[in-house]
């Protein structure tokens, strides 16, 4: 039985140490037990959900909880993405092939990825609820997949027994399995985005298609009977199905302004004509594409936020009602409970990290957490908490009276000073300069040799100052001796390496300006979300890519520059003598093999030129489709993302929103300021020996004890900032929403500010 604990004071070393000693004494002993309680891993199940914001409906049996623990193990979700990749990246070595391998290896490795694929999804099918499973759309999805590979797969090893050629069709399904796997809910709900903004798209697609050929119809009057010409000689708009297409390019501005210049060197009156028609499609109905599925991507955004609030409450109060004990009036959770659990979710905290959850969660010290801490242990576990320890400087055990001397102090002093910062930082902005200078001048050269003694004086004065350990790292020393070892001692060459590298510095000096804070910020959520948009297009380009290596496999040839084969001018294809494509030399733009095609796909995502790439008359209308679902709708919705990205930053630098965990890690004086940690080591591991902290010199011990820190204010994703915030405006005594209510969430319900009691049993 622990005994009753006294107030926590983080400053206070000697309780951390025995609260500490405690901690050990019951982590040992919890050792002892031959299992865990069934209803301490159900509760630790609903944690992690919440944790992670999984709405997988499990199975509650005792099996069925160990197994459900073991599908969310990242080594499982690792080997999923891997053989999904894999079974993915099996288009560079299958016919047309970037790297061939033969039929039968290529075939044994994708059967292997389909059974990895069924062993999931029946490992899937044992932890879930029959009925949800059978009525879930994504797991009918794969095992469609999967049957259509392996018939497909059979189909056409027969066929190619006797020597038939046949179409691999099979293989535009396998995105599939990128998309419909749980570990894939990002990408899926980006598609739901998709598919929630084509309704409204397609309204005002329509209305651009009939502004688009009504300025086709007006085009083929204008100029249609004054038999001009393109500077190529050609007819120019005579045909209206040309006329459409050339209209539609120029849209985009990849035409512009070649498409006008005949009808401008003919009248300069014509040029209001193609002045009207952009303003009107490329400025009014692109700026209203982007307008309506940015308006539906925040209405479902918001959705989607909403569900996955409520669903982290409604999770972690079942995780509550099963461990929760009578303590009075009220239903708590002991704290040695407690601890299992944490210990359960997140095994690889340290015993630091926890007595500090449990000091935020506990702050009353009453030996139980109650129902409104509880309920927020999933954000507190994802907040990335980092210790200091101070280490004893080399010299100051060598020699401690030198090192410990008034100059010796006085000296160590101006390192730290903001001003020795704000002094190298002006070093290296006028390094900058110098470097953008012309380099053959004799003084520039002795100008970097001067920056460089400057800097290495830098580096001894803050390595005298600090720890070395903690200054440098042993990453950077193996990284600086690679890299002379890799130039060969080339003294030039590792000298604009090292210049390079600090004027990288800038980059610290940007960011340290608070209205920049708001532009790096909104790049540094973008990026890891940046994941999923990247999963979007690799699903996107794999099933275009696909359908135009059949299409258009071995209708382009690409042959070297002094080649002497015939039909090299135009790559080997006749029909496409003297057009711009070959005059443009893009022979090697084509779609014999997997990578081909992804370049010419991403050259048709930039827009620019993309017109030239079209050699063949009815591809036209395949170019188009990827146009429209690849720029005009997924561009859109990245667009729509980084917009609601800076927005949502921008507030968070206005208001300082902070959430309620943050705000009690800092009210219970376990904060530090980010200047004082600026060349301490931060350490991820805390388990060892944080009592013995000292300062500086090693004479005396930190004044602050054990010094936590939130690893970052930047959120990782935007999502999560807009969850913490929707979180916000829940009251935290309710008991939320059922499941069976949240998923049945619209954009258009109203939530109960408060919810009955009915909602939750």
């Amino acid at each position: 039985m622990l005994s009753s604990r006294q107030p926590c004071n983080p400053r206070d070393d000697a309780l951390l140490r025995q609260r500490f000693t405690r901690f050990q004494r019951l982590r040992h002993s919890s050792h002892t037990a031959l299992c865990l309680p069934q209803d301490l891993l159900l509760a630790a199940a609903f944690v992690s959900d919440a944790q992670y914001n999984r709405n997988i409906p499990f199975k509650t049996s005792p099996e069925a909880v160990r197994l459900y623990h073991l599908y969310n193990h990242w080594m499982m979700r690792i080997a999923t993405y891997f053989f999904i990749f894999l079974n993915l990246s099996l288009a560079l070595f299958e016919e047309p092939a970037v790297y061939p391998l033969p039929f039968l290896a290529t075939s044994v490795l994708e059967v292997l990825c389909l059974l990895v694929f069924l062993g999931r999804l029946t490992h899937f099918a044992k932890v879930t609820l029959h009925n949800v499973f059978w009525k879930d759309t994504k797991n009918i999805c794969i095992m469609v997949a999967i049957l259509l590979s392996l018939t497909d797969l059979a189909i056409y090893g027969v066929l190619r027994m006797y020597d038939v050629r046949s179409i691999r069709w099979s293989r535009i399904v396998r995105p599939i399995f990128l998309i419909n796997f749980a570990e894939s809910r990002q990408i899926r709900r980006a598609f739901r985005s998709i598919r929630n903004t084509l309704p409204e798209i397609t309204y005002v697609f329509l209305l651009f298609m009939f502004s688009l050929l009504m300025f086709s119809l007006m085009a083929l009057k204008l100029f249609g009977e004054r038999n001009l010409q393109t500077a190529e000689g050609l007819p120019y708009f005579r045909n209206y199905l040309e006329i459409v297409f050339d209209l539609y390019v120029l849209v985009t501005t990849a035409n512009s302004p070649d498409v006008m210049m005949p009808a401008f060197d003919f009248s300069s009156w014509y040029t209001l004509f193609f002045i009207a028609f952009v303003i009107i499609n490329t400025y009014i109905f692109m700026s209203l594409f982007l307008a309506v599925v940015y308006n539906n991507y925040k209405k479902h955004l918001k959705n989607e936020i909403r569900k996955l609030a409520y669903m982290k409450r409604r999770k972690m109060i079942e995780a509550f009602n099963l461990l929760k004990e009578e303590e009075g009036e009220q239903f708590v959770v002991r704290e040695a409970r407690w601890k299992q659990l944490v210990k359960l979710v997140a095994p690889d905290t340290s015993s630091s990290h926890r007595e500090l959850l449990l000091c935020i969660s506990d702050d009353e010290q009453k030996g139980f957490v109650d129902k409104k801490s509880f309920v927020q242990l999933a954000d507190l576990l994802n907040i990335q908490v980092v210790t200091l320890r101070v280490r004893r400087h080399p010299l100051a055990r060598w020699v401690p009276a030198l090192y410990g001397s008034a100059p010796s102090q006085l000296l160590r002093r101006v390192v730290r000073h903001r001003a020795f910062v704000w002094t190298y930082d002006a070093i290296i902005l006028i390094n900058a300069i110098f470097i953008a200078l012309d380099e053959e001048s004799p003084y520039i050269s002795y100008a970097e040799w001067v920056f460089l003694s400057l800097y290495i004086i830098e580096i001894l004065l803050k390595v005298y100052t600090y720890e070395p350990r903690e200054f440098f790292g042993w990453k950077f020393v193996w990284s600086l001796v690679s890299t002379v070892l890799t130039l060969k001692y080339n003294s030039q060459q590792i000298l604009d390496i090292v210049f390079i590298l600090r004027v990288l510095r800038l980059i610290r000096i940007v960011d340290s300006i608070q209205r920049f804070q708001v532009i790096m910020n909104t790049l540094i959520n973008i990026v890891p979300t940046m994941l999923t948009f990247g999963g979007l297009t690799l699903v996107v380009y794999c099933v275009f890519a696909i359908i135009g290596m059949e299409l258009f496999h071995g209708k382009i040839q690409y042959f070297p520059a002094n080649s002497n084969a015939p039909h090299a001018l135009e790559c080997g294809n006749p029909a496409l003598k003297d057009s711009l494509f070959a005059r443009g030399k893009y022979c090697k733009n084509n779609f014999n093999n997997f990578a081909s095609s992804f370049i010419v796909l991403m050259e048709l995502t930039v827009v620019n030129q993309w017109h030239d790439i079209l050699s063949v008359q009815p591809a036209k209308l395949y170019f188009i489709a990827f146009h429209i679902v690849m720029v005009i709708i997924i561009v859109n919705i990245f667009v729509s993302f980084i917009l609601e990205a800076f927005f949502v930053e921008y507030s968070l630098e206005k208001s300082e929103v902070e959430t309620a965990i943050e705000r009690k890690i800092q009210e219970l004086g376990m904060g530090v300021q980010e200047d004082e940690l600026q060349y301490e080591q931060l350490l991820d591991n805390m388990e060892s020996a944080e009592h013995e902290l000292e300062g500086e010199g090693g004479t005396k011990p930190q004044s602050k004890g054990l010094v936590f820190k939130i690893a970052s204010k930047r959120y990782r994703t935007v999502d999560a900032l807009l969850q913490r915030m929707f979180e916000a405006e829940i009251p935290l005594e309710d008991e939320g929403l059922s499941f069976e209510e949240i998923l049945n969430l619209s954009p258009t319900s109203a939530v109960p500010r408060s919810p009955s009691s009915e909602s939750t049993a």
